[in-house]
């Protein structure tokens, strides 16, 4: 009951952050829930909530996908995913997440600082934030940050933003999923947690984009900066 109590709690509050932000739920769940379950069945139970989260998220924000937005950056995840294996087995990782988490650390502080950046970025850039976001997707399956940037960087609305996010990580998502699947990770017990877990989080994540709506457009960047920070932070954190 103890466990079942602290993984709706979990699941609740990952929902929340997903909701506003439109990322950073498996930031905070995932080692939350590795304090109390296996790593072995919480990644492919964060990888599930994950997509229930994306998909509450896209079908709410429907009238704002733009899939042009998106396209550009899953075609070069996939020119990025192979040279980040290749990184990984030539290079020490934790080397490489030391250097992602600063970068991400002094990104979120320049933004912070600087004047906002409105005139947006070409959408030649979408190409090479996309291979970015493969290289450490295929190093460390973390391909979130860079595509978070790209579309932090851009002059549009919050709810554009969110969705945009949604539509890589729903792709990216379904492919983390079926490889999962066909390593044997997705277990009875795993899908006995989702279950257990699927109501917190949508009304965690309904929540949190209701929330998301009352904000103002600055506010709203500003938050995702902070929360970039902390993830750079814990990259660092968790390498060291």
């Amino acid at each position: 009951m103890e466990i079942i109590l602290y993984l709706c709690l979990v699941s609740f509050l990952a929902g929340l952050i997903q909701g506003f932000s439109g990322f950073g739920s498996v930031l905070l769940s995932l080692p939350l829930l590795a304090l109390f379950m296996d790593v072995k069945i919480a990644v492919p139970l964060m990888a599930l909530s994950a997509m229930a989260l994306t998909v509450y998220l896209i079908v709410s924000l429907w009238r704002h996908l733009a899939w042009e937005k998106i396209v550009p950056l899953l075609i070069g995840s996939l020119f990025g995913i192979p040279a980040g294996v290749f990184v990984l087995k030539e290079l020490k990782a934790s080397l490489l997440l030391i250097l992602l988490g600063i970068i991400l650390v002094a990104y979120s502080l320049y933004g912070l600082v600087a004047r906002p950046y409105r005139k947006g970025l070409k959408k030649s850039w979408a190409y090479l934030f996309g291979f970015l976001a493969g290289c450490l997707g295929g190093a460390f399956t973390a391909s979130g940050p860079p595509v978070i940037v790209y579309t932090s960087l851009q002059p549009w609305s919050k709810d554009e933003i969110k969705v945009t996010l949604q539509g890589y990580f729903f792709v990216s998502g379904i492919l983390v999923i079926f490889f999962q699947a066909l390593g044997g990770l997705m277990t009875d017990t795993v899908l006995k947690y989702f279950l257990i877990s699927l109501p917190p989080i949508l009304i965690g994540t309904w929540a949190g984009h209701f929330f998301s709506g009352k904000v103002r457009e600055e506010t709203y960047r500003r938050f995702m900066l902070i929360l970039l920070g902390f993830l750079g932070a814990f990259t660092i954190w968790k390498a060291i």
